[in-house]
């Protein structure tokens, strides 16, 4: 399928909101494939319309991530699945997982589902739980969220509603013997949450591999810890805002077409 699209017209077309947000998104595809957390063609990074509550970005089913671009993005409705702006084949699993949640959770405006190896191995696991074991985690504790069953593929809203409920207020949700969800009010919030729960993840299965005991954190230096992180990101720019920048920077130095 050719997936070319006119840059120009797409970005004449939309406002300055628009086209920063289809920017955003295409560096978080274009950086999660870089960072290895991409399955093929497979897995969904998406992100609600600038001022409309009826539809969000979705790339085109058969496109990868390496090649994706500001322009590349089909407007998506919430309600019907359909195509509303931009040419491509809506992949079902996606509209079924995240249409839902967008609509149920005023907190997802961007929904970036994967089936990272790390964290990804974890939900294969009978306990499937990020520990309370370090820095990194503790920054996690009290975001996280573990669905415990796996009911196949999704092709059906009603698994995205389920879904959602199973999220509430949280940030990262886990799916058990699939893959993880995070959730956030910005592409760089649920980029980040991204990141940070892969490398928590890989670090406690490193742990896990020496066969010694976990050191669990105190409950209050645990406590101290996420009180800070708390304060942490209330700065602004915020810790994930500066990390995404710096993403973007090194694509712009790389990769500068994912921003047309």
């Amino acid at each position: 399928m050719d997936f070319k699209v006119s840059p120009k017209s797409v970005r004449e077309s939309c406002s300055a909101e628009e086209w920063q947000a289809r920017v955003d998104l295409a560096a978080a595809h274009r950086v999660a494939f870089l960072q290895g957390f991409s399955e093929g063609i497979y897995n969904h990074l998406t992100y609600m319309v600038p001022g409309r509550n009826d539809r969000y970005y979705q790339i085109p089913f058969g496109m990868h991530w390496a090649e994706v671009t500001a322009s590349s993005f089909m407007e998506v409705g919430i309600d019907d699945g359909q195509v509303k702006r931009g040419e491509g084949v809506v992949e079902r699993s996606c509209y079924c997982i995240h249409a839902p949640i967008h609509k149920a959770a005023p907190h997802a405006k961007a929904i970036f589902h994967t089936h990272m190896p790390f964290a990804s191995a974890l939900t294969r696991l009978e306990d499937s739980r990020i520990k309370d074991i370090g820095q990194g985690e503790a920054f996690l504790s009290g975001s996280i969220v573990y669905d415990d069953s796996y009911s196949g593929l999704a092709l059906d809203p009603a698994e995205g509603l389920r879904l959602a409920k199973v999220l509430g207020g949280k940030t990262v949700l886990f799916m058990a013997n699939h893959g993880i969800t995070t959730v956030g009010e910005t592409i760089a919030d649920a980029y980040s949450k991204l990141y940070y729960t892969e490398r928590a993840a890989q670090v406690q299965l490193y742990a896990m591999w020496t066969h010694q005991p976990l050191k669990q954190l105190p409950v209050q230096v645990l406590q101290e810890t996420m009180r800070g992180a708390a304060e942490i990101v209330r700065e602004r720019p915020t810790p994930a805002e500066r990390y995404f920048n710096a993403l973007k920077r090194m694509l712009d130095r790389k990769e500068p077409e994912y921003a047309t």
